[in-house]
């Protein structure tokens, strides 16, 4: 069967949030890959582990702005 990019996009928007996250990540991946450039399985499990702590919540997640900020800051 095949399915217009319309019909792909209608179906991807009626997953639930967290699927349509995962979805867009791989696609994001699929865009990032050059040639010769795999990620080892030990960076696939630190990647995974990471993005689980953040879903579930363990990590306390900051805004980069305000992280470049202190480090400026504590440097001067």
């Amino acid at each position: 069967m095949s399915m217009t990019i319309a019909n792909i996009v209608t179906e991807a928007l009626s997953l639930s949030p967290q699927a349509r996250a995962f979805v867009a990540e791989r696609l994001l991946e699929s865009l990032d890959v050059a040639p010769g450039g795999d990620l080892s399985p030990a960076w696939h499990d630190e990647i995974r582990k990471r993005c689980e702590e953040m879903d579930g919540g363990a990590v306390e997640l900051r805004d980069a702005a305000d992280v470049f900020a202190r480090a400026y800051t504590a440097l001067s």
